[in-house]
């Protein structure tokens, strides 16, 4: 009678990405703060002392799974955003490009944008590094497609709007996540067709918003 000889054996990269694949859902389903090690060493069906070697402690390994989500959403961002041929047409390429990420990838937008974070640490850190990073590709967005002589004057208001803008879209994303009520594809469009009005007027006055009309917005 031949015996069970217990799980396969794995190179350790092909090991990391399993345990990277199994942590990621269960951080993205239950959140940073429930989810332990053993809970992941229990569904990757490996020991904790495995784990621990692989990955140090629960952050770096929420640190691991974070980096692959924070990657994947600038990602689908900036090559939307290159695409545009004005800031008006960029703020739709970009927020349709935001919600698709967030309907296509759910839990990467749960791991990235996890409310049971820690306030403070290296994982709090690094979180604010990707929306800073996220926040800096939308706001040198717009400044590039401004003309060359209104990008110095314009840039701490734009750097401020790229900020707001994130944060009605993270806002907006979490409303959508708990309810689905719309499409992702609504929700884009309701926010561009919210914000991109009040962002024409201001740039009219200022004479350096481009007429060029919003991908995807309503009329």
């Amino acid at each position: 009678m031949v015996q069970d000889a217990g799980p396969r054996r794995l190179p350790r990269a092909e090991r990391e990405l399993q345990i990277l694949d199994v942590a990621h859902a269960l951080f993205a389903e239950r959140g940073f703060g429930v989810v332990t090690m053993e809970d992941v060493a229990v569904q990757v069906g490996v020991t904790k002392p495995l784990l621990y070697a692989y990955f140090g402690n629960k952050e770096r390994l929420y640190l691991a799974c974070m980096e692959r989500a924070g990657d994947a959403l600038l990602a689908a961002v900036g090559p939307a955003l290159a695409e545009a041929a004005g800031p008006a047409d960029a703020l739709g390429l970009g927020l349709h490009a935001f919600f698709a990420f967030l309907d296509g990838d759910r839990d990467a937008w749960r791991v990235l944008f996890d409310e049971t974070l820690p306030a403070g640490g290296e994982i709090a850190r690094r979180v604010a590094d990707y929306r800073e990073r996220l926040v800096t590709l939308v706001a040198q967005s717009q400044l590039a497609l401004l003309p060359e002589e209104h990008r110095a004057r314009a840039a701490t208001d734009t750097e401020a709007l790229a900020h707001a803008l994130l944060g009605a879209a993270e806002a907006l994303g979490r409303w959508w996540l708990r309810t689905g009520a719309i499409s992702a594809q609504e929700a884009a469009e309701l926010l561009i067709a919210t914000v991109d009005p009040g962002l024409r007027e201001r740039g009219a006055r200022a004479g350096r918003l481009t007429s060029d009309p919003p991908t995807g917005a309503t009329s």
